[in-house]
């Protein structure tokens, strides 16, 4: 998904990435603004992710909810 698609649908995927990531807090989801490097380093931060598989998960979460 196209980081400005995601930035425009943010508000409504919090939910299901707080779902996805549930160690990460509104606060930290909020700032993210859907943007996928922000999300990515947020993981790999609290999740201990390499930079590569947080961005493979970001990537799989915004493919996953094209629908929203």
């Amino acid at each position: 998904m196209n980081n400005d698609i995601a930035e425009g649908k943010w508000k409504q995927m919090i939910g299901k990435a707080k779902a996805a990531w549930g160690e990460l807090t509104d606060d930290e989801l909020t700032k993210a603004e859907g943007r996928a490097d922000k999300l990515a380093g947020l993981i790999q931060e609290r999740y201990g992710r390499t930079r590569d598989e947080a961005v493979r998960e970001v990537r799989r979460f915004f493919d996953s909810n094209r629908d929203i």
